[in-house]
């Protein structure tokens, strides 16, 4: 496990799959590059076709609502 980073960490980490509306492919990419340049996001995982998002992410590095706000700022809807 990287001591900086918490790469490889198995305990503590925290997936969720949000259902996102509005997606276009420009605006999926852009969220997926906003999302694991957060502290902690380890993994994203964008279905623009049908707005399946999965995060894995430490919550001890980032909070939800930082998630929450790339998917905001970007003009998308996203519910767990």
């Amino acid at each position: 496990m990287c001591k900086e980073c918490g790469c490889g960490e198995t305990n503590g980490n925290t997936r969720l799959q949000f259902q996102v509306t509005g997606y276009t492919e420009a605006s999926a990419k852009d969220a997926e590059k906003a999302l694991l340049g957060l502290p902690g996001v380890l993994y994203v995982h964008i279905h623009a076709h049908d707005g399946e998002t999965t995060v894995d992410y430490s919550p001890k590095k980032t909070k939800l609502m930082d998630i929450l706000g790339v998917f905001q700022a970007r003009g998308l809807e996203a519910a767990l």
